[in-house]
C-alpha cells in the first residue's frame, strides 16, 4: 500500500499560486508539465532547472511531440519560462509566479471537435438561409482549421533545425547578457526559430555550414552582435550578413612577411669595420 510521507520530500508551492492556476484554462497535458517543473523547481528549492522534451515526456508518460505542442503553447503564455540552455543542451525552464503575466489561450484557436460541431450546425442552417452565406462559413471554417494546423508544426529537439535554434540562442544569451538586455530574450519561442532557420534552408537555399558560420561572426561582430538578436533577423539580413562577413575576413588575410635581405647586413658589417669597429661585436640580428 503507497503511504507518501512529508518526511521524504515535498514540494513548496504557495496558496496564492493554486488558487490562480486552479482558474488557468489548461488542458490535463498542460497541468501535468506544470506540475512536473515545479516538481524539479520548487520541490528542490530552486527557481529553475533544465528539463528535456525526453524528460518532460517521461516524467508525464506521453509522447515528446504531445509534449512539445502543449510546453510551447505554455510558454507562449507567460506560464512557463525559458531561462536558458543547459549543460545537456536542454532548456532550462521556470515556472513563471507573477499570474498577472499569464495570458488566456488563444481565442482564435479552433479545434478539430469544435469545427465538426460547426460543421455540422452549419449543414442544418443551410436549409432556412443562403447557400452563399453557408458557404462563406464552411469556408471559414475551413481556413481557421488550415490556421491552427500550421501553427501546431512543432520541432523535436534532435532535429537538425531545432539544434540550430539552440545553437543560435546560446549566442545571443551571452551577447544579450553582456549587453545588459537578456531580458528581451529570456521568452523567446525556440519552435519559432528552428521554422525560420527552416526556411532560411529549405526555402532560401542556404547552406547549413554557412549558416553556422554568419551565426558565429553575427555574435562576435561589434556592431551586428547587438542588432541581430533572433532567428527572424538572421534571416532577413543573411545575404547583406555573409557579403558583410566575408570581406571582413578578406581584409584580415595576413600581409607576407618580408625577410631581411642579407646582403644590407654585410654592406652594414663592412661599414662598421671602416668605423674601426669589433668585428665580434657586430649585431648580426
Amino acid at each position: 500500500m503507497a503511504n507518501p510521507q512529508t518526511e521524504k520530500g515535498y514540494t513548496k508551492v504557495a496558496n496564492e499560486i493554486l488558487e490562480h492556476i486552479s482558474k488557468t484554462d489548461l488542458n490535463g497535458t498542460q497541468m501535468r508539465i506544470v506540475l512536473v517543473i515545479w516538481r524539479y523547481t520548487y520541490g528542490f528549492s530552486r527557481k529553475q532547472h533544465e528539463l528535456s522534451l525526453t524528460f518532460l515526456s517521461e516524467a508525464i508518460d506521453t509522447r515528446k511531440s504531445h509534449v512539445d505542442r502543449e510546453l510551447t503553447a505554455l510558454i507562449e503564455r507567460k506560464i512557463v519560462s525559458i531561462v536558458g540552455i543547459g549543460s545537456r543542451r536542454g532548456r532550462v525552464l521556470s515556472f513563471n509566479k507573477n499570474y498577472e503575466e499569464w495570458q488566456e489561450r488563444p481565442t482564435d484557436v479552433v479545434h478539430q471537435s469544435s469545427s465538426h460541431n460547426s460543421s455540422t450546425s452549419s449543414s442544418t442552417t443551410c436549409s432556412t438561409i443562403s447557400s452563399h452565406i453557408c458557404g462563406t462559413k464552411k469556408e471559414s471554417i475551413k481556413e481557421n482549421i488550415k490556421k491552427n494546423t500550421r501553427q501546431q508544426k512543432t520541432y523535436d529537439e534532435d532535429s537538425s533545425y531545432f539544434k540550430m535554434a539552440l545553437y543560435f540562442f546560446d549566442k545571443v544569451s551571452a551577447v544579450a547578457n553582456e549587453a545588459g538586455v537578456g531580458h528581451l530574450i529570456k521568452k523567446v519561442n525556440l519552435q519559432k526559430w528552428a521554422d525560420d532557420f527552416r526556411k532560411l534552408i529549405e526555402n532560401d537555399g542556404v547552406d547549413k555550414h554557412l549558416a553556422k558560420a554568419v551565426m558565429d561572426w553575427v555574435t562576435q561582430d561589434a556592431f551586428w552582435k547587438t542588432n541581430v538578436l533572433s532567428a527572424k533577423k538572421l534571416r532577413e539580413k543573411f545575404s547583406e550578413l555573409a557579403i558583410k562577413m566575408k570581406n571582413s575576413q578578406k581584409n584580415k588575410i595576413p600581409k607576407p612577411i618580408q625577410h631581411l635581405d642579407t646582403r644590407d647586413k654585410d654592406i652594414e658589417f663592412q661599414k662598421w669595420c671602416a668605423n674601426g669597429g669589433n668585428p665580434d661585436e657586430f649585431n648580426w640580428t
